[in-house]
């Protein structure tokens, strides 16, 4: 087939609203080794900024939700082994406003979901 002709199918998916989106999933969003687990956090009174600026600023932390109910935050971590995620896990408890932290390392992802 053609890149006209597949250009064409595609635009024409896209109109008739079959394709809604696309994503572009690249190898490093696909974890290959290493420790990785979601850290649940509790934040003292207003320091919530602050802390989320301390947290971004760590290289392990993938990526940072905030929330409501028990948690203020969650972070998904991954560090490249456990000695490694222990120091990790330190640094965060040490974060002035931290109360509380509950951590649950991923054993195994069974699937990965693309965009909305």
């Amino acid at each position: 087939m053609s890149r006209a002709t597949i250009a064409a199918r595609i635009d024409r998916l896209v109109s008739n609203g079959t394709i809604t989106a696309f994503t572009i999933r690249t190898g490093s969003e696909i974890p290959a080794s290493g420790v990785r687990a979601v850290v649940m956090i509790e934040v003292h009174g207003k320091m919530a900024d602050r802390v989320a600026e301390q947290l971004r600023g760590l290289p392990q932390v993938r990526a940072l939700h905030s929330t409501n109910g028990r948690w203020d935050f969650i972070a998904e971590l991954e560090d490249r082994d456990l000695a490694s995620f222990d120091e990790t896990l330190r640094r965060i408890r040490l974060i002035d406003g931290i109360t509380v932290t509950e951590t649950n390392i991923l054993l195994k992802t069974s699937k990965m979901t693309g965009a909305f």
